[in-house]
């Protein structure tokens, strides 16, 4: 896949071929929790081939769970109805990899949609059509609120309104989830945790996911102060992780935003690497929330930008060293399993 993925910068096969391993623990199964499918002229094309092609690197991938990212939307009719088109699709994918046709994982064994919650309590009708079109495999839905000023400088091209998670209707919308049985995720960055917070207390009932480790920002007018910043997010996800309805996502540290840099190098990082760079922030993650509130993600191919899938997987597993069997177990596929229902 030679593309651009969010308007950051490119994936390049090449460099992520400089750096090649064996599949450590290759026996352990996994769920990948987060990844995406695509094909648009502005950030390339990652679909059922490119997926298979990172699950076959050696580690056991037993199912994944498709996150939305407003792809394969439906052309017309009544825009609130569109994303509907996406879990449509997601679910044709599903059931193309359950024939068994195309090997044992079962990708997209749980799709979450884009949930445009400032539709408020309108957004009910919305969700019931996602739940029919999603085949027995639709868990819920995703409202990134992710924004900073400085976001344009890092080449995001969407800003979004501060505040968004503590909006009126964003709430009246969200109220809508729990009685039909949805769960909900969001991608913030880590001065907003405190707004996801609230939410998560008001809305106690209702399971929440943060991704990407709740967005400790690298760039910027952070770039310099990441120690700052660590103990600021620090705080902030121990605050979070005291709801107990609220879990967390390990992964999404090759986007740009965390400033790690990987992108950069001569030749692509190592497990190792990965696994020294990572370290404060998932152990912060796994004692805060226990193993079993926590899930490793690949957040492919947005990732795909800074490593390989199966290095990625390497360094997780570099992360887990030392930890019990069922331990691993949670990080590993337990969690995901429990958060989405998918009964693995």
């Amino acid at each position: 896949m030679t593309s651009t993925i969010a308007a950051e910068f490119a994936v390049r096969p090449e460099w992520l071929a400089t750096r090649s391993e064996e599949a450590l623990e290759p026996a352990l199964p996994i769920i990948d929790p987060h990844h995406h499918l695509l094909d648009r002229p502005a950030h390339g094309t990652y679909l059922l081939p490119d997926l298979l092609a990172d699950l076959g690197s050696g580690h056991d991938i037993v199912a994944t769970v498709y996150l939305e990212w407003q792809s394969m939307v439906r052309a017309d009719g009544p825009l609130e109805m569109r994303p509907v088109g996406e879990v449509e699709f997601a679910n044709g994918v599903a059931a193309v990899c359950a024939s068994g046709g195309y090997g044992k994982t079962r990708a997209c064994a749980g799709i979450v949609g884009h949930g445009d919650l400032t539709l408020g309590s309108k957004i009910a009708p919305v969700l019931e059509a996602m739940i029919a079109a999603g085949g027995g495999r639709f868990r819920g839905v995703r409202l990134i609120a992710a924004s900073d000023p400085d976001q344009p400088r890092w080449g995001g091209k969407v800003v979004r309104p501060q505040g968004l998670l503590l909006d009126w209707k964003v709430r009246e919308g969200f109220a809508q989830l729990a009685p039909l049985g949805l769960s909900f995720e969001t991608w913030v960055f880590h001065p907003q945790l405190g707004d996801l917070l609230d939410l998560a207390r008001a809305f106690s009932e209702t399971p929440i996911c943060v991704d990407h480790l709740g967005g400790p920002i690298g760039l910027g007018r952070f770039e310099c102060q990441r120690d700052a910043v660590f103990a600021d997010w620090r705080r902030r996800i121990g605050e979070l992780a005291a709801c107990p309805n609220v879990h967390v996502k390990l992964g999404g540290m090759g986007m740009k935003s965390f400033g790690f840099g990987f992108h950069d190098a001569e030749i692509a990082p190592s497990s190792e690497q990965l696994a020294a760079a990572w370290r404060p922030y998932v152990e912060t993650c796994i004692e805060a929330f226990g193993p079993e509130r926590a899930m490793f993600e690949s957040n492919f191919p947005v990732d795909k930008v800074s490593y390989g899938y199966g290095v990625y997987w390497n360094a997780c597993k570099r992360l887990a060293k030392g930890m019990s069997p069922s331990e691993k177990a949670d990080l590993f596929h337990g969690t995901s399993s429990r958060f989405y229902r998918l009964g693995l």
